[in-house]
């Protein structure tokens, strides 16, 4: 009776191990295949460093800023606070950047010329395809310009400000620079390798509905899976080693001589 429901025992763990195993081998799989990318990709190459310039410096020798002029139109658009205030180049010219908020807690930026004081509009095509250009490397003519005024949960340039502009070049890394329209400024840059990290990140992390979740039920359920496989199978190797068996052997033949 011992002898069967001891067979029987072996029988069920080789069973869930091979079902478990077949069951999440695939995501194993993608697990490895994407940590191999991820550790033999340099994260700077991904981050598109290597595309595009830094965005020109502010020199020294700035003309004296509207400050006054700038909090005036600011009180006349209703801002309660500011959160930030920066000076950034566009063009050649010296702007103001202010994210500032509203008395109901929600959030906008606006631009303004430093020197004047007055408000001026987001960043228009023009500007924005004159600003790719001085940005990317090596230099080219843009083939697709883009107004995004919303971006789903899978498009690359999501989470980040909107409106944008989206400039792509036809270059071996079909690279596109991102600007966003009321800051003013290069946001980030997307290109082929980025977009195949991208979509091993989402097979990593298993998120499928935003891709940037590494906290879902489903990557915690396979891992307890994982683990549960991993565990059974060094079950299994113990009750299958020949070198443990011929151990019992002779621990119960001694059991019996005794």
């Amino acid at each position: 009776m011992f002898h069967i429901l001891k067979k029987s025992f072996h029988f069920q763990i080789r069973k869930y191990h091979r079902y478990l195993g077949l069951f999440i081998g695939i995501q194993f799989f993608l697990w490895t295949a994407g940590g191999l990318y991820f550790s033999w990709t340099n994260l700077d190459d991904i981050h598109g460093d290597h595309l595009h310039k830094n965005p020109p410096l502010l020199p020294v020798n700035i003309p004296e800023i509207n400050s006054a002029g700038i909090v005036e139109q600011l009180k006349k658009a209703g801002a309660d606070s500011i959160r930030a205030f920066s000076l950034i180049e566009l063009n050649g010219q010296i702007l103001a950047r202010v994210r500032y908020l509203l008395p109901d807690g929600s959030g906008d930026t606006r631009l303004f010329d430093a020197v004047t004081g007055n408000e001026r509009p987001p960043i228009n095509r023009r500007e924005a395809i004159r600003m790719a250009k001085s940005l990317i490397i090596p230099p080219t003519e843009p083939v697709k310009v883009e107004y995004l005024t919303q971006t789903g949960p899978h498009h690359e340039y999501r989470e980040k400000p909107l409106p944008a502009w989206a400039i792509s070049f036809d270059t071996d890394d079909a690279p596109t620079i991102y600007i966003a329209a009321k800051e003013g400024s290069y946001n980030t840059i997307r290109h082929t390798r980025w977009r195949y990290f991208d979509f091993l990140w989402m097979l990593h992390t298993m998120d499928y509905a935003e891709r940037d979740d590494f906290n879902n039920t489903l990557l915690r359920i396979f891992s307890v899976l994982g683990l549960i496989t991993i565990l059974s199978g060094f079950v299994l190797f113990y009750i299958s080693s020949p070198l443990i068996r011929r151990k019992r052997k002779k621990e119960r033949a001694g059991n019996e001589r005794s």
